[in-house]
């Protein structure tokens, strides 16, 4: 109930319509008995007032919302305290995060799947093995890890209702890490590091810098939108966080290419013809990864704002 309508209330009161300080509402045509009101009255001289616990039970699915509102226009500097208990059917999560519990269990089982497949072909090849190589058994293991903590982040959450901060710090630090070693993967390679250069000479001071920046601006990130919150950030307080780190992938994705393209003119300029066609497939594929991120980034950002419009 907005200001406008706490000063036409006691004009609708007159008229007999409604009674001065209860909620007018429209009862549901699609969910019949919705919306449910509960009242607290004050008594004379009281400063307090106590709304007795209740539990509602509703068997369709949808968004429901908790309001919270004063209707007497006497009434000045209202605090209200309290809580509200949230439970599924299948558990505590809140509906938008039911489905990841599922996600991220079968993720776990594909890593698993993908790291006893890399694991024994790099066992059965071990003396063969790259610098570079060893830096996507890093990156195998920690989706392993991260993968496995966040669906045991979100099975505790579902079983108790309290999500515990320390496996979804752990989650979110194993996933910064994980993308900040994957992408100082791919742009040593496309500086032709490990493959056309000596592997050591990769991690140059400027690769480095960009790394660690990359982690720190990620690992924040995520442990604001995780640790502590379940609801969604607004706008300009998400995108004070979500800014940095997209202008740090944007950063990587443009020395890449960059880097591709010096990689390819030498490739060609040596006559590496094998070495140049599998920098051109590369290039081709890191393209499509590009385009398909990019589209689902503006996905993800024209469903939030239509929520944010919505609500």
């Amino acid at each position: 109930m907005g200001a406008k309508e706490l000063f036409v209330a006691p004009q609708c009161a007159k008229l007999g319509v409604c009674t001065q300080g209860e909620i007018i509402h429209r009862p549901s045509t699609n969910n019949p008995g919705w919306p449910q009101v509960f009242g607290a009255s004050f008594g004379i001289d009281e400063l307090e007032t106590k709304l007795q616990p209740r539990t509602i039970h509703n068997a369709k699915t949808g968004m429901y919302n908790v309001y919270f509102m004063h209707c007497d226009p006497n009434l000045k500097e209202v605090v209200v305290e309290g809580k509200t208990i949230w439970k599924n059917p299948t558990g505590y999560l809140p509906g938008r995060m039911a489905p990841l519990m599922k996600f991220y269990g079968y993720m776990s089982l594909v890593f698993v799947l993908l790291g006893i497949f890399w694991f024994s072909q790099y066992a059965r090849f071990w003396r063969e093995v790259l610098a570079l190589q060893n830096c996507i058994t890093l990156v195998i293991t920690l989706g392993m890890f991260e993968m496995a903590l966040w669906y045991f982040d979100y099975a505790e959450f579902s079983e108790t209702g309290v999500r515990p901060t320390g496996i979804t710090v752990w989650a979110v630090t194993f996933g910064a890490v994980k993308r900040t070693v994957a992408r100082l993967i791919i742009l040593m390679v496309s500086m032709g590091y490990g493959v056309v250069e000596p592997a050591h000479g990769g991690l140059t001071s400027k690769v480095l810098l960009l790394g660690g920046t990359f982690f720190l601006a990620s690992e924040v990130l995520e442990l604001v939108e995780n640790v502590g919150t379940v609801s969604d950030f607004s706008g300009k307080a998400r995108l004070f966080f979500v800014l940095p780190v997209a202008i740090l992938d944007a950063f990587f994705i443009l020395w890449i290419f960059t880097s591709l393209s010096a990689t390819l003119n030498k490739l060609q300029a040596r006559r590496l013809l094998a070495k140049l066609d599998i920098y051109r497939r590369f290039t081709n594929a890191l393209a499509v990864a590009v385009i398909v991120s990019v589209g689902w980034v503006c996905y993800e950002l024209y469903f939030k704002s239509t929520d944010v419009y919505n609500g």
